[in-house]
């Protein structure tokens, strides 16, 4: 996908048909900016237009990957007033995230869940390409853990946004990227992997 403003339309869309919706977020931000140069719809803040309108189930939200600078000095309170999950980035370095996966899936139970992934949710040595890079962020394997440990759950639709292929000659941002949306493919209920 492009920058992370399409998942609030998607998400309109999806809550019209199933009601307000979990979400599986990881991204080095929480995206719930309110403004940035007097518009309110950006980048950086489509989770909070998302939860201003109510299209979220609140108590089922889990941002993972969360880190970087803030103009804030408690840049997460809107999320905890939300009833949002954050992990921080901190709280996933140097371990395997399965046994955090098993906790998420018990919070989101059987109802319709979307997952949202900003591709700066790993660490730029791995996706230098995007707009918004933030050191000591996740590894691919831990994004694998994420997205094979939605596996079984009622997964309504999902995004990967903000690559950007010109920052990275390399080609592998956009190489993890489409890798991470085949995961994202096989985990959607009713496909079978061997």
């Amino acid at each position: 996908g492009g920058d992370h403003t399409i998942t609030y339309p998607i998400l309109q869309a999806l809550a019209a048909k199933h009601g307000p919706v979990g979400l599986v977020h990881v991204d080095a931000h929480t995206d719930t900016g309110d403004t940035a140069l007097g518009e309110r719809l950006y980048h950086g803040s489509p989770i909070r237009r998302c939860a201003d309108e109510r299209l979220l189930d609140r108590g089922r939200v889990v941002q993972i990957g969360i880190r970087g600078s803030s103009y804030d000095p408690d840049p997460h309170k809107y999320c905890r007033e939300q009833g949002f999950r954050v992990v921080p980035a901190e709280q996933c370095w140097m371990k395997s995230l399965e046994p955090l996966m098993r906790e998420v899936r018990a919070q989101m139970g059987d109802k319709p869940v979307y997952i949202s992934f900003d591709i700066d949710g790993l660490d730029p040595a791995y996706a230098p390409g995007t707009g918004t890079p933030e050191i000591a962020g996740l590894t691919p394997a831990q994004a694998l853990e994420i997205i094979r440990g939605c596996k079984g759950l009622n997964i309504v639709g999902c995004d990967l946004v903000e690559v950007a292929p010109m920052y990275d000659v390399s080609g592998n941002t956009a190489l993890l990227g489409a890798n991470l949306l085949f995961e994202m493919l096989c985990v959607l209920p009713g496909v079978k992997t061997l």
